[in-house]
């Protein structure tokens, strides 16, 4: 397994570092310029916000919160993460097996001395790795301005959006792992599992502001991403919910992959469950 899980590290190093090293440039920017810029300028803000409606600034975060790092980081960073890093989510699962079998090299791999274990739990284990290593550069762009000393937030809280996030990546992408083992191919996997993460963004950006949308907002794995609230206290109760999912979509994916058979190349075609003959003469 462990032979499995450094190839696709060492394959997947592009795709870390390619998401990761952007994103931290990025985070430290926005952390950098909250810090030598709004700062200084926070109660003006606030008496500007007092006027405001009130659910304008629901749609945005927290407002006991959105004058701090983690609120402005909330707002103009890890607001849109989950949607963004999700992109990476969704491909990184759905293409653990699938992409190989479809392009005809999942067949000859496992005619090799190569279990279908090993192979499974080399490669997930390698997409857990890759997306908290992507969550360890974020941090390290925001570490970076709190260990100034210049803000109220510490290290190991500037470590709990990325938590959450992480959690919630994890989610999407065994979710599409699972997908892409019963669906007859990854493509469609990652349109389903994409569907279903847009209309989880924008039911919960919207809950916010229509109080109509709670109940169904519950339901969206969205609603329990922690961003800007993470300066109040990060939810452990949520964050296992979220990996409990994953895990559950993991035991499908390795379920159904043990036990059903491989396709030489390409993509699958869905089961009939009628088979159609013609008539006897």
């Amino acid at each position: 397994m462990w032979t499995i899980y450094k190839y696709t590290m060492a394959r997947m190093r592009g795709q870390t570092l390619g998401w990761g090293f952007p994103l931290a440039l990025l985070a430290y920017y926005l952390a950098d310029f909250y810090q030598t810029t709004l700062a200084k300028s926070q109660v003006s803000l606030q008496e500007l916000v007092q006027g405001l409606p009130p659910k304008l600034i629901a749609g945005f975060g927290n407002a006991d919160t959105i004058f701090t790092l983690h609120g402005f980081l909330a707002i103009k960073f890890f607001s849109l993460m989950p949607l963004i890093l999700g992109i990476f989510a969704i491909s990184a699962g759905g293409a653990l097996l699938a992409n190989d079998e479809e392009n005809g090299t999942l067949d000859l791999l496992l005619s090799y001395p190569v279990s279908r274990a090993d192979l499974f739990w080399g490669r997930l284990l390698a997409f857990f790795s890759a997306t908290g290593l992507i969550m360890t550069f974020i941090w390290a762009g925001i570490a970076i301005v709190v260990a100034t000393g210049r803000t109220s937030e510490t290290i190991i809280t500037a470590a709990f959006p990325e938590i959450s996030l992480w959690s919630e990546l994890l989610l999407f992408g065994t979710l599409t792992l699972f997908l892409s083992m019963i669906l007859p191919s990854r493509s469609l996997a990652s349109i389903l599992a994409g569907l279903l993460l847009v209309a989880s963004f924008f039911i919960t950006f919207l809950a916010r502001i229509d109080n109509r949308l709670a109940g169904i907002n519950k339901l969206s794995p969205l609603h329990y991403f922690q961003s800007g609230d993470v300066a109040i206290g990060l939810k452990i109760g949520w964050v296992a919910g979220l990996l409990a999912f994953a895990l559950i979509f993991t035991l499908l994916a390795w379920w159904r992959f043990r036990n059903r058979d491989i396709r030489v190349a390409g993509e699958g075609n869905w089961p009939l469950p009628i088979t159609l003959s013609s008539p006897q003469q």
